[in-house]
């Protein structure tokens, strides 16, 4: 009897740990003039697996794991709103939504600049900067080029690319499709930077359970190492176990790099209890080094290094302090640059922040 009561104990605590781990988030969406409810509206953190949309009245509810989040809401021929969250709301969220100005829309699409035959000139550039030239990126399709719009500002020396519509992505390397919202995306002739930004949802491929298994161990490969991987290793406080070194640049030798000692030290790392958020932040640049795996042979060749280099190492600036969450979301996301192994991997190879090694 006291055995049966001990393990029912046990399963109580346990149920009230994963009911801890978890929060839901309502709300209800309404047009920002009328105050009419928009049934319909799709909801969705970004870059994860969590979406619905609204009903009749508006309403909405999600179940998210602890951490944080970017709340998109989207509803045809209204701008999209962005709610950031770190937890839940200490009330059921109103969001108001305006309507787009078509009229600017059509300025922008009929632009001078626009190049007519956009997609056969630029498709394949895109593509290698966008989704990556990864073997991953090899096994990804954008399944609506059409909706993608190609302009070359001569005077500035850089291409842009619009999007009409969200762009629907199939990537078969890790059995997910993606439903990306692109914002803009900007490439730099003269440094060779590319820069873009969107929201996305993915959902999971359905498939064989051997397909399935496939994609797991995938998955598994694509995060280890990550930039995901590590901010959760550094926000749990297991770099170390995890195979990670950071390095950084030398104040007065800018072809040197310097170990830190301590990642945790407060000149570059401060936990905030009352909002569990750990803030991240370097001076110069500094290097993250993944001691468990070998860089991928494509991108060993793509780059003419030695075939012997044994990690791989990855360069970041931040311009400022990021807010890195335990689900490995952080903020402000442009204030992160990368250079190395993690600018190679682009979108072919990110995972959701709801994302889970199974190991």
């Amino acid at each position: 009897m006291e055995i049966r009561k001990f393990l029912l104990g046990c399963a109580g605590l346990l149920v009230s740990l994963l009911a801890m781990a978890q929060y839901t988030v309502t709300g209800t969406v309404l047009d920002s003039a009328t105050r009419e409810p928009l049934p319909g509206a799709s909801v969705y953190c970004q870059n994860t697996t969590l979406g619905t949309v609204t009903n009749r009245q508006g309403v909405f509810s999600l179940e998210l794991k602890s951490g944080g989040y970017e709340l998109i809401l989207s509803y045809t021929g209204y701008q999209t709103r962005t709610i950031r969250l770190a937890g839940e709301p200490a009330a059921p969220l109103e969001i108001l939504m305006t309507k787009e100005d078509k009229s600017l829309g059509e300025v922008v699409i009929r632009s001078s600049s626009e190049v007519a035959d956009g997609w056969e000139k630029y498709g394949h550039f895109f593509v290698g900067h966008f989704i990556g030239t990864t073997p991953n990126a090899a096994a990804c399709v954008i399944e609506n080029p059409a909706a993608l719009h190609f302009y070359l500002l001569k005077k500035s020396n850089k291409l842009r690319v619009l999007a009409t519509e969200p762009l629907q992505i199939s990537n078969y390397a890790l059995g997910y499709r993606l439903q990306y919202q692109l914002d803009s995306f900007i490439y730099y002739y003269k440094t060779d930077i590319s820069l873009y930004r969107g929201h996305c949802l993915y959902t999971e491929m359905d498939s064989t359970a051997d397909l399935k298994r496939r994609w797991a161990a995938a998955r598994r490969q694509a995060y280890l190492g990550s930039r995901l991987h590590f901010l959760r290793a550094y926000y749990d406080s297991t770099l170390q176990d995890e195979g990670f070194e950071v390095d950084l640049l030398d104040e007065k030798d800018p072809m040197k790099f310097t170990r830190v000692d301590n990642p945790y030290d407060s000149a570059y790392y401060a936990f905030t209890d009352s909002t569990r958020e750990a803030e991240l932040y370097f001076p110069r640049k500094f290097s993250v080094t993944f001691l468990r795996d070998k860089p991928d042979p494509v991108y060993v060749k793509e780059f003419n290094l030695p075939r012997n280099v044994g990690t791989q190492i990855s360069y970041i600036e931040l311009r400022y302090a990021v807010e890195i969450q335990e689900n490995g979301y952080f903020y402000d996301q442009q204030d992160w640059i990368n250079q190395g192994y993690w600018s190679w991997k682009n979108l072919a190879d990110q995972l959701p922040y709801d994302y889970q090694p199974d190991y």
